[in-house]
């Protein structure tokens, strides 16, 4: 599920459930504030990704990239599980 469809999916469900207390709505509000800031950032990183690549294609050296880039994979895979997480128990709440 993409970001925009776990955060459209998450709206709708938020909005059809009238038991939530006020504080579970604020906690997940604080989530997915939060999750929208690691998705900026992760875009940001993304475009750097795309610097480097056009700097290796023009012969330029990027010694610490291949490190770089797995540490940009695990924060993206990071990032999933959590909204994985959020959406299964809004899921699991539901049931």
């Amino acid at each position: 599920m993409s970001v925009a469809g776990f955060l459209a999916h998450s709206g709708l469900a938020a909005a059809r459930d009238q038991s939530r207390t006020a504080a579970a709505i604020a906690t997940e509000r604080d989530i997915l504030t939060a999750l929208f800031g690691v998705r900026r950032q992760l875009g940001w990183a993304g475009s750097n990704v795309n610097q480097v690549a056009k700097a290796l294609n023009s012969g330029a050296d990027a010694p610490h990239f291949a490190a770089a880039l797995a540490d940009l994979q695990r924060a993206a895979h990071a990032v999933q599980r959590a909204a994985d997480r959020i959406t299964n128990r809004q899921e699991e709440q539901a049931a």
